[in-house]
């Protein structure tokens, strides 16, 4: 096993040994130990005003340490942050290793919740939350559910806030409601791991996050150059830089202009070519009346059936040599000669294919 310097199993807290068993050293562990302190002194009152012995030495250091344990539990505020920005893949036991990688796992070390302020990054971990949505939210631990719901949370607001991507969030919320609508109908049938309480006030929040972006009005900007004082040519340029067909459908709308070169037939042409391949335009050929192409309608009608190519600035990497998953900015301790030749975009299918057993 080679050897990367630092423990790269992750040093974990700093622990202290205590009366009362084993406490990590943070600044969260002190506030609990006064909140446990005014705890104690509340039950000392309770004690001496009745006159009776409610709880016993025993009773008391249990109910002690459960306060601690649940307020960990309960502080869906905070995510679980690790000093390294990466993760080991592993699915089988090993004499280094025992155990193996899980989904949630990773999801709770690569640090999503500062990814989705890059620009780079917010749609690849949008496009990830979305299929976890469709089909792996029954694999998450309990900590992975609340940073998943966390960064949600910060994603919606994100979107409120700066107005940006509400399309794709409102998919999103679409697919993990109708995700938890079946799952919630068909409790005992299905796995969720938590008390179906906390799943219907989830859903319950979701419903919400969707009234509000429904509800989102788009500042409009009356001063300084816009869209409209562009030469055709250069909007044009950037219709044809657009690589999703809804988003040019979406910019089509602001003024007829724009609209009457968002029904150019080459430009949809050119999209057509980009996501799908020739034999694929043979199967589903859609002619007009005057025997032309109608390659928009061909655009989502090969939609339905293919996947369209996927486009994101950043992405996570896998170390084919490290078996490690990471992000490209962070890096990791790769003990390989040439480490850019070990490194692999990952795509979020990817990712997800990566923890299937």
């Amino acid at each position: 096993m080679p050897f990367l310097g630092q423990d790269w199993r992750s040093p974990g807290w700093s622990w202290i040994k205590t009366e009362d068993g084993w406490k990590r050293c943070e600044s969260c562990s002190q506030e609990l130990e006064r909140e446990n302190d005014q705890c104690n002194i509340n039950h000392n009152v309770i004690l001496n005003s009745e006159d009776e012995e409610i709880f016993d030495n025993e009773q008391h250091e249990y109910t002690s340490k459960k306060r601690k344990k649940d307020h960990f539990r309960n502080d869906t505020n905070t995510q679980s942050f690790y000093r390294e920005k990466w993760i080991y893949v592993h699915k089988e036991s090993t004499k280094e290793r025992h155990g193996y990688c899980t989904l949630g796992e990773a999801f709770n070390r690569l640090d999503f919740s500062s990814a989705i302020q890059d620009i780079r990054r917010f749609n690849y971990v949008v496009k990830l939350l979305q299929l976890i949505a469709k089909s792996q939210l029954t694999s998450l631990s309990g900590v992975a559910q609340k940073n998943y719901f966390n960064i949600l949370d910060k994603i919606v607001q994100k979107v409120l806030d700066d107005h940006q991507n509400p399309r794709l969030i409102k998919d999103l919320l679409q697919d993990l409601s109708s995700t938890l609508r079946i799952l919630i109908r068909g409790v005992g049938k299905s796995v969720l791991v938590g008390n179906i309480n906390i799943w219907i006030c989830r859903l319950e929040t979701i419903l919400t996050w969707q009234q509000q972006l429904q509800n989102l009005q788009m500042t409009k900007v009356n001063s300084g150059l816009t869209l409209s004082d562009l030469p055709l040519h250069m909007l044009n340029n950037i219709l044809y830089r657009f690589s999703d067909g809804w988003d040019i459908i979406t910019l089509g709308q602001v003024t007829p202009t724009l609209y009457m070169l968002s029904e150019d037939r080459q430009l949809w042409k050119k999209l057509c070519q980009y996501h799908f391949a020739e034999k694929q335009f043979c199967r589903h050929l859609i002619l007009s009346e005057k025997g032309h192409i109608e390659w928009k309608l061909m655009y989502f009608a090969l939609q339905k059936y293919y996947p369209t190519k996927e486009q994101y600035g950043d992405t996570l990497h896998f170390c084919r040599h490290c078996s490690i998953l990471f992000w490209k900015d962070s890096g990791h301790p790769c003990t390989a000669a040439d480490p850019d030749s070990c490194f692999m975009p990952v795509s979020p299918q990817h990712f997800i294919d990566l923890f299937k057993f």
